[in-house]
């Protein structure tokens, strides 16, 4: 049983911020009719005081909850102190922040940067500079292939190689250098590898197409082609690292370790924007002063939340309860299969779920999920990605699992 939004606001309090985003803001989203004005843990509430519980976490960037004591603490402690340096002096968090970070993910170096797409962009810029510098690949003739449906982010560079039509209408002319193949096919990786190939950039699980998990083998395989070939693996772990899996990264699982990876959203604590690549000292140690930098990248108040949030996951709390609590929901959403849903994927608490044929809309199920009182958000048309924080508890999950199963049940 689903317990349906209560609140005491008016509702007219909705109907003003929604005016104001719809006339004063660029149309780059389509958001749910939902105003948030507090939120705590895995419940958020909005401006007319009804609460509802989080089945997104903003996209894995609060796998900690809304608000967890420790970040918060941090970020006040850090806030009273000094909040932004530039690079053009060290400052007393950095140093700290990329050690445990380095030690945290068995790495060797840390390249901090602001958004998830940057840590991408930085990515690509060191596998090129590597392949010309180590590998010996002919001037701007690097090439990085890539997988389809991929989700790396919405610059220019970026949604040059994505397959998302989307994503690339009108933005033209894009960036070259990027080969295209099926995703979970190591034999087209093969196929696409040639002497100019500097990396196969993947990620470990594909999030916006649809939670998407590859062969059992597949990862295994690419790190084999990899190193034939000395070709550098890059893991996006952007949305899959840090937890969200039930491992620290989602390349575990298979046994797999990267050259370098993209790491982001939960890297912030959901407090503000961190991310950063890691990786073998080799391979990031090409880069030298002047050639790559960020304004705000490794600032102070973001090296400190970082560090907090290293000092969470170093516990194993967070990856053991996704594990634990993400068997639940699996079980949960598997019993659904056959009663409004064609097939659930994922692991740990992250799930793709697809709605079956003649039922609504992926958009459809999201509005009627709000109305109970659960905030979830279609991928595709006909797939919902849920990907509740990591502090949610049994029950909780219960809660929006049934709001689902009843809008299922309601077409």
């Amino acid at each position: 049983m689903t317990a349906a939004p209560t609140g005491t606001g008016s509702p007219a309090a909705t109907s003003e911020f929604l005016a104001l985003d719809e006339h004063y803001s660029a149309h780059n989203y389509h958001p749910l009719p939902v105003v948030i004005r507090e939120a705590s843990g895995s419940w958020v509430t909005d401006v007319d005081g009804i609460r509802y519980l989080d089945f997104l976490a903003g996209y894995s960037a609060l796998n900690f909850g809304h608000r967890h004591p420790d970040l918060v603490a941090a970020a006040i402690d850090q806030l009273n102190r000094v909040t932004l340096t530039s690079r053009a002096f060290h400052h007393d968090q950095f140093g700290s922040f990329c050690r445990e970070l380095a030690e945290l993910t068995g790495t060797e170096m840390v390249l901090p940067m602001n958004s998830g797409a940057e840590a991408v962009e930085s990515a690509i810029k060191v596998a090129r500079k590597w392949a010309y510098q180590v590998k010996g690949v002919p001037e701007d003739g690097a090439e990085i292939i890539v997988a389809g449906s991929n989700f790396h982010g919405r610059t220019t560079t970026i949604v040059s190689f994505s397959t998302d039509q989307e994503a690339r209408a009108d933005f033209g002319p894009f960036t070259p250098g990027f080969t295209a193949v099926a995703y979970g096919d190591a034999s087209a990786v093969e196929a696409a590898i040639t002497g100019r190939t500097a990396a196969v950039l993947v990620e470990p699980i594909q999030g916006e197409a649809g939670v998407v998990v590859p062969p059992d083998g597949y990862l295994r395989e690419l790190r084999r082609l990899c190193d034939d070939n000395g070709v550098l693996l890059i893991a996006d772990e952007i949305q899959s690292g840090l937890g969200r899996t039930g491992e620290l990264l989602a390349t575990a699982h298979d046994g797999v370790r990267a050259d370098l990876y993209t790491l982001g959203k939960a890297l912030g604590g959901g407090l503000l924007p961190v991310s950063a690549v890691v990786g073998r000292r080799d391979v990031l140690g090409v880069l030298r002063p002047g050639e790559h930098g960020s304004t705000f990248g490794g600032n102070p108040l973001a090296c400190a939340v970082g560090r907090a949030v290293v000092r969470l996951l170093a516990t194993g709390e967070f990856q053991r309860r996704s594990r634990e609590l993400g068997a639940h929901l699996h079980a949960r959403l598997g019993e659904l299969v056959g009663a409004g849903v064609s097939e659930v994927r994922g692991r740990g608490l992250w799930a793709g779920v697809d709605i079956a044929e003649g039922g609504p809309t992926g958009r459809a199920a999201s509005l009627a999920l709000a109305e109970r009182g659960v905030l979830c958000k279609q991928t595709q048309d006909s797939t919902l990605r849920i990907a509740p924080p990591l502090v949610i508890s049994t029950e909780e999950l219960d809660t929006g699992i049934d709001a689902l199963a009843e809008v299922l049940r309601l077409g």
